[in-house]
């Protein structure tokens, strides 16, 4: 069966989406680069845990542990865990230690472990008590806004709230886009002119820098080594 996984979007601004997993019968997988950052739980041989992700600046191979699920709540950029300062997670994570089906420790205080209905309410709460919290300026610069701000100020608070550059987290975002245009069946050459590529060879620098696979591997799933959750990135929520 390999790699199940399930995804949905959120109406919540802070999430970029929920999404779950089960692993079977996979002993690795091809993570893709990913400017998100992301609160993950899962179950393996009876042991619960959990631990906040940084975004991961390009592709790489990834272990997988046989018959384990996922939950996963992945931030919208811009959002994240004050706490655990995202600039400091970029390409790796920091476990959340003491983690049980029932709760999990956040900034010293005990919570009830989310699942993949209930995320919203649970990051609802985070944000109310401080835990989680969303720079207004990142969303409004992805959306072509100018913030009232000086360029230094901007890269600061870009910096701080996303662990990227603009210019790399743009990069991510728009090979993400090509790759799930790719597997729709769309060719690359009309990708390129769509998403503004140089051309075909600058495309392909790209999907195999942030998505691990050529536009051709892409076209033809490998179920042995499976990729990590792809989707089309979704416009900036302003709220």
């Amino acid at each position: 069966m390999g790699l199940e996984i399930e995804s949905r979007a959120s109406e919540l601004p802070h999430i970029e989406r929920v999404w779950r997993s089960r692993s079977d019968d996979v002993g690795r997988m091809t993570s893709i680069a990913n400017a998100h950052g992301e609160l993950v739980f899962w179950e393996h041989e009876g042991r619960v845990r959990a631990a906040v992700l940084g975004p991961e600046p390009k592709a790489g191979l990834a272990p997988v542990p046989k018959d384990a699920t996922f939950f996963g709540i992945s931030f919208a950029v811009g959002t994240s865990m004050p706490h655990a300062p995202i600039d400091r997670l970029v390409g790796g994570g920091a476990e959340i230690p003491d983690v049980t089906r029932r709760s999990v420790w956040l900034k010293g205080s005990a919570w009830h472990v989310p699942d993949y209905d209930n995320a919203e309410a649970f990051v609802r709460r985070l944000v109310r008590e401080g835990i989680v919290a969303r720079d207004p300026i990142v969303p409004a610069v992805l959306a072509g806004e100018v913030p009232d701000v000086s360029e230094r100020t901007l890269q600061r608070r870009f910096a701080a709230a996303t662990g990227l550059t603009q210019g790399a987290l743009r990069q991510i975002r728009r090979a993400r886009h090509a790759a799930v245009l790719i597997q729709e069946g769309v060719a690359a050459q009309d990708v390129v002119h769509q998403l503004g590529y140089f051309d075909q060879p600058h495309l392909a620098r790209s999907l195999t820098r942030y998505i691990g696979r050529t536009a051709t591997r892409l076209s033809a799933p490998d179920a042995a080594e499976p990729l990590s959750l792809l989707y089309k990135p979704s416009p900036p929520a302003h709220a």
